[in-house]
């Protein structure tokens, strides 16, 4: 892969249209269902799931953290927030797509709620840390929340306000994590996909603070 002159100066920046990296007008292809729930990965799911976008590091620990939450259907790991379009992991890992690794669930609202998944992100890592997590330093492992509707746009930032008084009380520092409208979420490769289950022993470097969201 050929890198464009005007590189960044390090991966804590986030590119510009002029940086990005072209990405492909084709999706990367992706095989088989969901490896621990046998469910699909893409869309169009069954009717009455919902769907929402976290980013909290690694996607691999991540993933499979909300894969064992009651009520999650399916997960799926990729890219989302940057320039990019259809990027590998390679090309987001160079910081130059402006992605971030995210995790798409698919829930049943009858079975868990939004405020719930909401409660397994803020306690599932550092949200203070800016463009790393723990050891983990670019800008694909920020944190963020993408919102499938106003109704969850509205549900996170009150989540925000709660988790950061809370924080406040444990003295620690202010949220950095991206609370936005969901943008495109691209699909990362097969290999990736439900990574921690198909290789029990791989790397998770995620870790929380330790300070509780309140129900």
């Amino acid at each position: 892969m050929v890198l464009r002159s005007n590189t960044l100066v390090h991966k804590l920046d986030l590119p510009n249209a002029e940086q990005a990296l072209p990405g492909r007008d084709t999706p990367l292809p992706l095989a088989g269902p969901h490896f621990v729930s046998g469910h699909a990965l893409q869309g169009p799911f069954p009717a009455g799931l919902e769907q929402a976008i976290f980013a909290l590091g690694c996607f691999w620990g991540a993933e499979r953290r909300f894969w064992q939450q009651p009520g999650v259907w399916t997960t799926a790991v990729g890219y989302a927030g940057g320039l990019t379009p259809n990027p590998t992991y390679e090309e987001t890992c160079t910081g130059q797509t402006g992605h971030t690794e995210a995790v798409l669930v698919v829930f049943d609202p009858q079975l868990t709620s939004y405020a719930a998944l909401l409660k397994v992100f803020w306690e599932s890592h550092n949200p203070t840390q800016g463009m790393r997590q723990g050891n983990d330093q670019g800008s694909q492992y920020r944190s963020a929340i993408f919102c499938t509707s106003a109704e969850q746009l509205a549900t996170a930032q009150a989540s925000a306000a709660q988790f950061q008084a809370e924080l406040d009380k444990s003295g620690l520092g202010a949220i950095t994590s991206e609370i936005a409208a969901a943008p495109a979420f691209y699909y990362a490769e097969t290999y990736h996909q439900q990574y921690l289950a198909k290789n029990p022993e791989g790397y998770c470097g995620l870790s929380g603070t330790g300070v509780c969201l309140p129900a």
